[in-house]
């Protein structure tokens, strides 16, 4: 038995539908603001603060594996309704807070293991949705350009980003943007298009990224972006990332004249 924490976006439907293939049984706690997965018999929508009911819930069904998929927006402390655990765990939930989403979350698989509950990898059930090393378009990244590559990589390394950065672009050896809080997409449609394709996305995971429930995610809307921009390709880092829609991305790239490399 899994227990799946879902949020937001198409991920979680994709990991659904890989362990329904599987007949593994599960349920769900919905952590969607809308509950979007009401629609199944075995869903739960339940509030973050309630770390009880939680708690009694995944003993309930005999479950020890849990799986954190999708986006899971951070909640507003002020406003969560809590039991008597999530009282007990707000202190360090409110501590994690002023770290980021992803120490929120690191605190969350914290609490889950003192309760003997563990937590597995986003793509356990869905290897596919990971890439190896290796370059997946007809177009290979040249002598000069795996140099700005590695300038842009060691550039991403350096800024302060155990928060929210994990993507940044290199054009012409110069880091020209990087991710604030409002993610990938929003860093790309401020950046100038050019006519000539030229640098590169590079999105790596953050630092102190706890890999098992959050792993940088490339859709279809990002390769678009970044042929709007003008932009050479993508790089990202092995068995680290999700990358969705990845026949569509490939031939996209290729039709396009990008590149998709993974270092």
């Amino acid at each position: 038995m899994i227990c799946l924490f879902l949020g937001n976006r198409n991920l979680p439907k994709l990991i659904i539908k890989s362990i329904k293939r599987k007949k593994i049984n599960f349920f769900i706690i919905d952590l969607t603001k809308t509950n979007i997965f009401k629609k199944f018999d075995n869903s739960y929508h339940i509030g973050i603060g309630k770390f009880g009911q939680i708690l009694n819930l995944i003993k309930s069904k005999n479950c020890k594996k849990v799986i954190f998929a999708g986006n899971i927006e951070k909640p507003k402390i002020s406003s969560l309704k809590l039991d008597l655990k999530g009282i007990y765990y707000l202190p360090r939930i409110i501590k994690a807070a002023k770290y980021g989403d992803a120490a929120i979350l690191k605190e969350l698989i914290k609490i889950l293991n003192e309760n003997k509950i563990k937590v597995l990898k986003l793509n356990k059930f869905n290897p596919e949705l990971t890439l190896k090393k290796g370059t997946y378009s007809n177009l290979k990244p040249n002598i000069d350009q795996k140099r700005e590559i590695n300038k842009g990589i060691r550039y991403l390394h350096s800024i302060n980003s155990y928060n929210h950065v994990q993507a940044a672009v290199i054009r012409n050896n110069k880091l020209i943007s990087y991710e604030k809080k409002q993610g990938t997409q929003s860093m790309l449609s401020k950046i100038k298009k050019v006519k000539k394709n030229n640098g590169f996305l590079i999105k790596f995971p953050k630092k102190n990224q706890d890999l098992r429930a959050d792993l940088p995610t490339i859709g279809f809307d990002t390769v678009k972006q970044c042929k709007r921009i003008g932009l050479r390709g993508i790089i990202l880092k092995k068995n680290q990332h999700i990358i969705l829609d990845k026949k569509k991305i490939i031939e996209f790239s290729n039709k396009n004249k990008m590149i998709l490399h993974v270092v």
